[in-house]
């Protein structure tokens, strides 16, 4: 509304007035149509107070120029008042304007047009573990050994994402687990395609549902025994990783890698780092929300470097009953027990259902060493088999060729009278590290979980795993026999965010 108007509305309003004493009235504009207003409401700024001069009630027609005057100055200072208003307004709510909360998925930064964005997330996962019928020896001494019990921060994390422009994501994500700290994902991505992404950092490798997926998500506290044979070759590297921009049913992944975040510098200066290849594509015919079935496939080449070692490490196929119990049931160092190792091949065949509450998945993974100077070359497999019904009828989430934990459809609440969602699984899992002269151990092992959300974000979880049916164990009872009696017990709380 133009000053003009403006002042006749105020001059006939203050000329409205018969009474012989000083009147004065609070007038609100609205800070978008601009139009004045008697009374507050929303949207609606107070201009000031405006008040009848003079011991009697004059017209608009009667105010001499000096009262005109002054009511323009007035006025007119009011009206850039409203424009600073409207200006402020206007910034708050432009492009470059920032909105902040703060909710299940952590603290949030956003600018208004979406260009830039950033969250602050982390994760704590406090355990306990006990273990029974763990008296042991290692294998042909009569050295002791046996689990440790007790309590320990499995993980404890935090990370930073981000957006740049729209199109460049980037990831920083530290563990002080512990008490060191560790360097997990630390990537830029780039999305300005529409047919794919473009990682570049230390990311993990296109090996292994189960390994990429997140370990928030899985329905037990330790990933299976086939994890013996990926975790130490296709976990995380530096690396070069394009990503099919999901379509629904259809994922493919191939990426290019070195070795780990960590310097190669060897003693000896002969380790020129290793690398490798990783492909993974996974398709889903039925993909519904309750519904899905998956199927996937998974392929790996790795180089050693010039010492033998894989990533940052000698090549190591072991498995601890627990992380923190220091008991390895079977243990072999390969590298250390070979003449070398030209390559490392790996394929990787995935299977799993979601029917409402209930999941099922399965994988295999085999393995074959490709030994130097005309060794027997090796080979290794693994597998593992699981199911789980939420008992409280929710679903596990699909996304991207990967299984995510339950959400609660009502939080656990005293007050409130929910209990959140409770979810049993089980799963039988087993490796083989036993190829003909070379026998590095085999085994298999049952664990049974009840996992309780209690929101997005907390969770209590109970485990326990029974190991059997070893074989070339790297421990055994105090008078030579198979450590098949081991029992481990497991508690955890974690919260993620």
């Amino acid at each position: 509304m133009k000053i003009s108007k403006l002042t006749l509305a105020i001059a006939t309003l203050l000329g409205a007035s018969a009474s012989a004493s000083a009147i004065a009235m609070d007038l609100y504009v609205d800070t978008k149509t601009k139009q004045i207003f008697a009374e507050p409401g929303r949207g609606r700024q107070l201009m000031g107070s405006f008040e009848q001069v003079g011991a009697s009630a004059k017209s608009a027609a009667s105010l001499d120029q000096s009262e005109i005057k002054a009511i323009r100055e007035d006025l007119a200072l009011k009206e850039n008042a409203i424009k600073a208003l409207q200006e402020h307004t206007e910034a708050a709510s432009g492009p470059d304007s920032v909105n902040v909360k703060l909710d299940k998925k952590g603290l949030q930064f956003e600018t208004k047009d979406k260009e830039f964005k950033f969250k602050v997330g982390g994760r704590i996962h406090a355990d306990a573990n006990y273990s029974s019928n763990d008296q042991f020896v290692t294998t042909g001494t009569t050295t002791a050994k046996e689990a440790n019990d007790g309590t320990e921060f499995r993980r404890a994390r935090i990370h930073f994402t981000g957006q740049f422009f729209k199109d460049w994501n980037f990831k920083s994500q530290f563990d002080f687990a512990d008490n060191a700290v560790a360097a997990k994902d630390l990537f830029i991505q780039y999305t300005g395609l529409n047919f794919m992404s473009i990682t570049a950092g230390q990311q993990k490798q296109n090996f292994s549902r189960e390994l990429l997926e997140s370990s928030n998500d899985l329905m037990f506290m330790e990933r299976s025994l086939m994890n013996v044979l990926s975790a130490p070759v296709v976990d995380r590297a530096i690396g070069l990783n394009f990503q099919s921009s999901a379509k629904k049913g259809y994922t493919a992944a191939l990426g290019i890698y070195g070795d780990t975040i960590i310097a190669n510098k060897p003693a000896n200066n002969l380790g020129d780092e290793g690398w490798g290849i990783s492909g993974r594509a996974t398709y889903a015919p039925i993909e519904e929300k309750t519904k899905v079935v998956h199927l996937g496939i998974a392929g790996n080449y790795r180089a050693p470097n010039a010492n033998d070692a894989v990533t940052d490490h000698a090549l190591r196929y072991d498995y601890e009953t627990n992380h923190m119990s220091n008991l390895n049931l079977i243990d072999t160092n390969v590298t250390g027990r070979l003449t070398g190792i030209n390559n490392i091949k790996m394929l990787g065949l995935e299977a799993a259902g979601l029917y409402g509450p209930v999941s099922v998945g399965a994988e295999y993974t085999h393995t074959w060493l490709d030994r130097k100077n005309n060794g027997t070359n090796l080979e290794f497999d693994g597998w593992y088999a699981d199911a789980a019904w939420t008992l409280t009828g929710e679903s596990r989430h699909y996304k991207k060729g990967k299984f995510h934990k339950v959400e609660p459809k009502k939080n656990f609440s005293l007050k409130n009278g929910g209990w959140g969602a409770l979810e049993l699984a089980t799963r039988y899992s087993a490796v083989n590290l036993n190829d003909a002269a070379y026998q590095g151990g085999a085994m298999s092992n049952v664990t049974v979980a009840l996992n309780w959300y209690m929101n997005s974000n907390i969770r209590l979880m109970a485990d326990y795993t029974r190991a059997f049916s070893l074989t070339n164990p790297a421990v055994t009872t105090v008078i030579g026999g198979k450590p098949d009696t081991n029992d481990t017990f497991s508690v955890r709380a974690q919260l993620a965010y």
